[in-house]
């Protein structure tokens, strides 16, 4: 078991006094504590842009877990990551639909445009120094949940929906640049850590900061047009009906 009152002289040097007084806003939300796991973990990743041990422990020493409690989660859930990622993460989806839509070819493009022929950048691998400006973590992503805007991409989880191998090259590009191009649709682009942070729950509390932070389109056409044409044709889903629950044969 992971002694509490022993963990955060470890961490002290890593983690600030405000972080763990964030940590702490982020438990008072839940009932109970270790149901506060997924945003303290993305606290962490705002504070270092990994999961390191260091992090598992700071975790652990708040919600009262052991650290392979803790470590099972980090470890199940791909958004946790376990090096430390560039100022951006790029998340090529490369699932059926989208790697059928080019989405195999936009990741091979950028492997060879930020590594080399020779040394293809690989799955998770970051190109620059981890954290600074200009540094790009990539990874092949399973699904994006886009297929009607295949082939999609992410950028610190901001969609970048119907991309060709050469305006997927411009965007990190642009990245590399110190420029931050506007999604598709969702809100305004930030840094990686600045995602992690917002997904622990934490937003500015000037009312005119967060909207600038947030607001962006929501929606697609290509979303919306199934809806539209069932509206149009005057189409309805029948309405759900109560029906009881079958009967468990007793053992």
């Amino acid at each position: 078991m992971t002694n509490p009152a022993a963990a955060p002289e470890t961490v002290a040097d890593v983690f600030d006094a405000d972080t763990h007084r964030e940590a702490k806003e982020i438990i008072a939300r839940y009932p109970v504590s270790r149901s506060a796991l997924l945003p303290m973990l993305h606290l962490v990743q705002s504070v270092q842009g990994y999961v390191s041990l260091e992090g598992i422990a700071f975790c652990a020493s708040h919600l009262d877990l052991t650290d392979a409690e803790v470590s099972a989660v980090a470890t199940f859930y791909t958004m946790y990551k376990r090096r430390p990622c560039g100022e951006h993460l790029v998340s090529v989806c490369t699932n059926t639909l989208c790697a059928a839509m080019g989405g195999d070819e936009i990741y091979r493009k950028l492997q060879t445009h930020l590594g080399s022929d020779e040394k293809p950048l690989g799955h998770e691998e970051t190109v620059g120094t981890p954290g600074e400006q200009g540094s790009i973590t990539l990874e092949h992503a399973e699904c994006l949940a886009a297929c009607d805007l295949a082939p999609v991409l992410q950028v610190n989880y901001e969609y970048f929906d119907n991309q060709t191998p050469d305006q997927a090259v411009a965007l990190v590009d642009a990245l590399q640049a110190g420029k931050k191009p506007a999604p598709t649709r969702g809100a305004p682009l930030s840094d990686f850590k600045g995602a992690e942070r917002q997904l622990a729950g934490f937003w500015p509390e000037d009312d005119a900061t967060y909207r600038a932070d947030v607001d962006g389109p929501s929606q697609a056409v290509e979303t919306l047009r199934g809806a539209q044409i069932a509206a149009d044709r005057g189409w309805s889903a029948p309405g759900a009906q109560d029906v009881p629950l079958p009967e468990v044969e007793k053992k």
